[in-house]
């Protein structure tokens, strides 16, 4: 649990550090974009410190080469 906290403490540091650059700019965007990716790498973060297996990315991307586009290639 203490890892949680921890983790969470850290991602609020990082977004009381750059959010308010990017809302006094009205870089709306930038902070969808920003505050997106930062909420996946939290997520990903969370899961591993939970011991949850996550799987290869690499993995989606063969599946989406070879099933969904049809396309191959050799493997060595």
């Amino acid at each position: 649990m203490k890892m949680i906290m921890l983790l969470a403490a850290v991602f609020l540091i990082i977004i009381i550090i750059e959010a308010p650059k990017l809302i006094i700019n009205k870089y709306w965007k930038e902070l969808i974009a920003f505050l997106s990716l930062l909420s996946l790498a939290f997520a990903l973060t969370a899961l591993v410190i939970f011991d949850v297996d996550i799987p290869s990315p690499l993995e989606g991307i063969e599946y989406l080469i070879d099933d969904i586009l049809g396309l191959s290639w050799d493997r060595k």
